[in-house]
C-alpha cells in the first residue's frame, strides 16, 4: 500500500503548479484522500481533502486558489495550485488515514 506524490518544484509567486498522488493497494475512489503540508519550522497543516462520496474541504489559507480533484481511472489525486504565494513554500504530503506519502517539495519565490 502506497501513496506516491510528485510535481513539486520551483515556481514564481503568482505562479500554477500541479501535484499529483498516485495510489496502489488503496482505491482511491473509496477512501478520503487529502493533501496536506509543512513549512519549514511549522507543524504540519491540512490543505485540501476529497471524500468518497466527493465532499471536498480546503482550509481557509487556500480556498479559492487550489483545487483538489480525483481521477479514478488513474487512481490519483491532484492538487492545483493557482496564484501561489510565499507562504505556500512546504512539503506537501498525499494521504488517506493513516497512510502517508513520502511529501513533495514546493518553494515558491517572491
Amino acid at each position: 500500500v502506497q501513496l506516491q506524490a510528485s510535481g513539486g518544484g520551483f515556481v514564481q509567486a503568482g505562479g500554477s503548479l500541479r501535484l499529483s498522488c498516485t495510489a496502489s493497494g488503496i482505491q482511491v475512489s473509496s477512501n478520503t484522500m487529502g493533501w496536506h503540508r509543512q513549512a519549514p519550522g511549522k507543524q504540519r497543516e491540512f490543505v485540501a481533502r476529497i471524500s468518497s462520496g466527493g465532499l471536498i474541504n480546503y482550509a481557509d489559507s487556500v480556498k479559492g486558489r487550489f483545487t483538489i480533484s480525483r481521477d479514478n481511472a488513474k487512481n490519483a489525486v491532484y492538487l492545483q495550485m493557482n496564484s501561489r504565494k510565499p507562504e505556500d513554500t512546504a512539503v506537501y504530503y498525499c494521504a488517506s488515514s493513516p497512510l502517508w506519502g513520502q511529501g513533495t517539495l514546493v518553494t515558491v519565490s517572491s
